[in-house]
């Protein structure tokens, strides 16, 4: 039971982390919402904006200035929550693959690999919740800024709606938590 848990968990913590990976690489945080005819898609990203020409396929990006320039808050809070969120979630997925009963590592001392297994679910679950606020903290800001300007009768043609890479974020990180839970309180 203990060893198909662990395979278990580490099956979920590898699909969370890869998509926790993937929702900080990507560029779709934000997609164009606009209901009209458009002959372009746009995505904001953590990292440049992309314009897609739906016509041709044609796909357009941006690259923002520079890491250490000026940016909105929730661009360099959410990029550095997800970055955090990806070191942690990595480095306890190596930990949990050293504390598999199926792998050879430490065998000979059980009670070890228990504490790495365990070390590694709340390292996951640090990892989980700072993906989750981050993830979050994107999409509220997103709300709130598209909230803003219909409360004003603000009309700048275009509205951003929550994009993929910011549902991916979300479900990495819960993802991940639910790993955590099954090594922290089911594995014992």
């Amino acid at each position: 039971m203990g060893a198909a848990l662990q395979v278990t968990a580490f099956g979920l913590a590898l699909l969370s982390t890869l998509f926790l990976l993937l929702a900080t690489c990507t560029d779709c945080w934000m997609v164009n919402a606009d209901d009209s005819l458009e002959v372009s898609h746009k995505c904001r990203g953590l990292w440049r904006e992309c314009v897609t020409n739906m016509q041709d396929g044609v796909r357009t990006c941006d690259q923002y200035d520079s890491i250490l320039a000026e940016h909105p808050v929730k661009i360099v809070v959410t990029r550095t929550l997800m970055i955090t969120a990806d070191l942690l979630a990595g480095l306890a997925l190596a930990t949990l693959l050293l504390g598999l009963d199926c792998i050879t590592f430490l065998r000979e001392d059980p009670c070890v690999k228990l504490k790495m297994c365990f070390g590694a679910g709340v390292t996951l679950g640090a990892g989980s919740i700072l993906g989750l606020t981050g993830s979050l903290w994107y999409a509220v800001d997103v709300y709130v800024e598209r909230a803003m300007l219909v409360s004003h009768n603000v009309f700048l043609g275009v509205h951003y709606d929550f994009g993929w890479s910011c549902w991916l974020g979300m479900a990495g990180s819960s993802g991940c938590f639910v790993a955590s839970v099954l090594l922290t309180c089911c594995l014992y």
